[in-house]
């Protein structure tokens, strides 16, 4: 039987509406929360959940000139 557990936000630690299993992978996952209303990109692997940190628009605005 695999291991379930409810996918927490990474800002405000709440459960969100997303369920994960032990087998569950994923990648550049754009996760909301309904409580504080936010979106954070992730990745999960074997229930482990890092979050990507992606440099904001007015920097890569920057660069580019």
């Amino acid at each position: 039987m695999n291991k379930e557990n409810w996918l927490l936000c990474p800002i405000c630690k709440n459960k969100t509406r997303i369920k994960i299993r032990a087998d569950t992978e994923l990648k550049n996952f754009p996760l909301f929360c309904p409580k504080c209303k936010k979106e954070t990109l992730i990745d999960v692997q074997q229930l482990k959940i890092s979050v990507i940190k992606e440099p904001d628009a007015r920097r890569r605005a920057d660069n580019r000139e």
